[in-house]
């Protein structure tokens, strides 16, 4: 039986074949950007302007310490199906972010949500050269609905081979996975993490394992961002 996260890979590498290579543009605007890492505004296709509900309640202001917070509540740990977990038993729980990506991140993730337009999600990369070839990548992101944080981790630490000609994926969309998940995702304190119901669609695409939707009036029930639009929901 093919594990959850190469079924997810396999398809969104089908969806390449089928269509050529040549995934949609998304249109995005830059908040931060060095030779390695940078922080932007997409685009996000699934806000409908004939639809309000699917908007998110962005321009909101939301601090740099509050992110960091939330970024060091994330853990992942390596995903071990049921034989592997019967001989070895399950891997240990390890942080999402290291501490100079937190410090790096946290600001200018705090600033794009202050910039963001109702229709637009924050995308963030990360990465560490390896060779001339390969390089290490960490990427994502997060948008808000309501008092609800949507957080998405497409990658983490995978060793991206940089093609020799055609397009590079793992920059120009940086919530698509690039590899076969390899990780479960967790955020401590876990009473903050909302309970959601994943569809078909959500795991043959990767979306049950990397996106992890918290509630921020369980973290600062005194902060601006506590009183975002209200009444919209976690899904």
């Amino acid at each position: 039986m093919v594990k959850e996260g190469v079924f997810a890979f396999l398809i969104c590498n089908f969806a390449l074949a089928v269509t050529g290579c040549a995934l949609p543009h998304v249109p995005s605007r830059v908040v931060y950007e060095d030779p390695i890492n940078f922080v932007r505004l997409e685009s996000d296709a699934n806000v409908l302007p004939e639809w309000p509900p699917s908007a998110h309640s962005h321009p909101l202001i939301i601090s740099a310490d509050e992110i960091a917070g939330i970024l060091q509540g994330l853990q992942v740990r390596e995903h071990r199906i049921g034989v592997q977990v019967m001989l070895a038993g399950e891997a240990a729980w390890e942080p999402a972010f290291r501490q100079d990506e937190i410090a790096l991140l946290a600001p200018r993730l705090s600033d794009a949500l202050a910039q963001a337009r109702p229709d637009e999600r924050v995308a963030y990369y990360l990465s560490r050269p390896q060779t001339s070839l390969k390089r290490e990548i960490t990427s994502g992101g997060l948008y808000i609905q309501g008092h609800y944080v949507h957080f998405i981790l497409g990658n983490r630490r995978i060793i991206y081979g940089i093609p020799a000609y055609g397009m590079v994926y793992d920059r120009r969309y940086p919530m698509m996975p690039t590899a076969a998940k390899g990780f479960d995702l967790l955020f401590e304190p876990a009473e903050a993490v909302v309970k959601r119901e994943s569809g078909v669609l959500d795991h043959m695409l990767g979306r049950a394992k990397d996106e992890l939707v918290i509630d921020l009036r369980q973290l600062h029930p005194g902060s601006p961002a506590t009183q975002a639009i209200p009444g919209i929901s976690a899904s």
